[in-house]
């Protein structure tokens, strides 16, 4: 079978794969660490080239069945980017570029080989790539572990470290379980309708035989649950908390965003584009996911002394935030995509800003806990106030407008749903949150009686904070940005 590649669709992909390869071969040769440290992040920034100068033309799609598959249905293809696949693949490289410059001191402090550790990131923002633009089973679960593969050794890239073994493995086994039980439901799915192009699932699934109703009815829930480990969803969310003390930080930032993000984004694809005459199915079941998602994510984030184990509590609770919308199932589809794609946007600007002045200004046995950060304010004004910024835009007040907008957005499209007791037990998780994301802003600005504590943000982390800083402050002057260009994008 000869399939036509439309390569300037797949350009974002193949860049970095180039990239990759060049990073290898130049770590071979001794390159300094610096020149492979700038390849990684020059070559993230030229994909995020090719994605805006692809968003300024035409949807494209390629590896499409040839005519003669065609059985008198539509083209089907496997990978497509359209604007929907474009604006995810935005959010991506936007995200690693603020995580190779968070990458630099961690990279020397750890002592970790560069050259692998840039490769297996760009490996992994290539699986986040293609698994945003892909548009059948087979490329989604491929892109899901192209993606999921290169964390794993990521997180044990400290090789001399007990917690990041511990944490990879943790990492590994509960992904090796996810993906079995997708797989399995993929099988079902297939042997139901016949088909992997999701395209082509979503009309067999609408006449299928009543026969065959429950084989696509539990294929659908297995497929969800593969998508609910790489959100951090309850109950697949017990490996967050210890993955992201233990890994490197900026790993943890990798997974709380881009990894996040992607997951995000393959699930509202499925749902949409291939299982909506199910909605009746996975409607209610991601209407319990999502609040007991949030609901365990606050009231475990209650409790945390630490902020890199606070910022992984909160990571869950707001994945239920964004999963709320998708429990309309098929009524109002459209508007709940747009909604959770809205809510993932602003999070990743709000969530890469926290982890950033963690990230600064961590060092081994410090600024680990909540209090280490007592005095802030005094010490380094303009990132204290950054991160309180951040703060109070993931509680979602003013003057953190985009956080404040983005619950709304979600709470609007839950209620017009219909599914009225969802938006109730999101409103009451809201003020709960409200406590522990205040009370970490407010030791920003109390005396602290130890000053020892002196430390300061390299280049590459200060660089990273006032990118985020920036983006949250336009996107709270202006959060219809991000609205107009996800209801275009949907």
């Amino acid at each position: 079978m000869i399939q036509d590649i439309d390569y300037a669709a797949l350009a974002p992909p193949l860049i970095l794969a180039v990239a990759a390869i060049g990073l290898l071969l130049a770590d071979a040769f001794d390159a300094p660490r610096r020149v492979l440290s700038l390849v990684s992040g020059g070559s993230l920034a030229v994909a995020l080239i090719a994605v805006i100068v692809l968003a300024g033309g035409d949807r494209r799609a390629t590896l499409c069945l040839p005519d003669g598959l065609r059985h008198g249905g539509p083209r089907s293809c496997s990978y497509v980017a359209d604007d929907f696949t474009l604006l995810f693949q935005g959010i991506v490289l936007g995200a690693a570029v603020i995580v190779v410059l968070l990458s630099q001191r961690e990279i020397t402090d750890s002592k970790m080989p560069v050259g692998e550790y840039h490769f297996l990131l760009l490996a992994a923002v290539i699986g986040a790539l293609a698994l945003v633009a892909a548009r059948d089973l087979v490329l989604l679960i491929v892109a899901l572990e192209t993606l999921s593969l290169p964390v794993f050794a990521l997180s044990a890239l400290r090789r001399y470290d007990g917690t990041a073994s511990e944490a990879a493995l943790k990492l590994f086994l509960v992904s090796v379980v996810s993906t079995a039980i997708m797989l399995f439901g993929i099988s079902l799915v297939y042997g139901a309708t016949g088909a992997m192009h999701l395209d082509r699932i979503a009309p067999a699934l609408a006449s299928l035989d009543s026969d065959l109703d429950p084989v696509a009815a539990v294929g659908s829930v297995l497929v969800l649950a593969g998508f609910a480990f790489k959100v951090a969803a309850v109950p697949f969310h017990f490996w967050a908390p210890d993955v992201y003390q233990g890994s490197p930080l900026p790993v943890a930032a990798f997974l709380s965003v881009v990894s996040k993000a992607a997951g995000f984004a393959g699930l509202a694809i499925v749902l949409a584009l291939g299982l909506p005459a199910y909605g009746h199915v996975w409607g209610p079941v991601i209407a319990v996911l999502a609040a007991l998602t949030m609901t365990l994510g606050n009231l475990a984030a209650l409790r945390q002394r630490t902020a890199i184990r606070l910022l992984a509590w909160s990571s869950v609770a707001q994945s239920g935030y964004m999963l709320a919308p998708l429990a309309v199932g098929s009524h109002r589809l459209p508007e709940a995509v747009a909604a959770t794609t809205a809510y993932v946007a602003l999070y990743a600007v709000m969530n890469i800003g926290a982890f950033a002045v963690v990230i600064g200004f961590h060092r081994h046995g410090r600024w680990d806990t909540l209090d280490d950060y007592r005095g802030l304010a005094r010490r380094s004004p303009a990132v204290a106030t950054a991160l309180a910024f951040f703060l109070i835009c993931l509680a979602g007040l003013p003057p953190g407008v985009m956080g404040l907008f983005a619950k709304v957005v979600v709470f609007r499209a839950t209620v017009a749903g219909g599914v009225t007791w969802l938006a109730v037990v999101m409103a009451i998780n809201t003020v709960i949150g409200l406590y522990y994301y205040l009370a970490w802003a407010v030791r920003l600005f109390t005396p602290s009686t130890d000053e020892s504590y002196d430390a300061a943000p390299g280049v590459g982390a200060r660089a990273a904070i006032a990118a985020a800083a920036a983006g949250a402050v336009v996107l709270s002057i202006a959060p219809q940005i991000v609205l107009q260009t996800v209801v275009q994008a949907t």
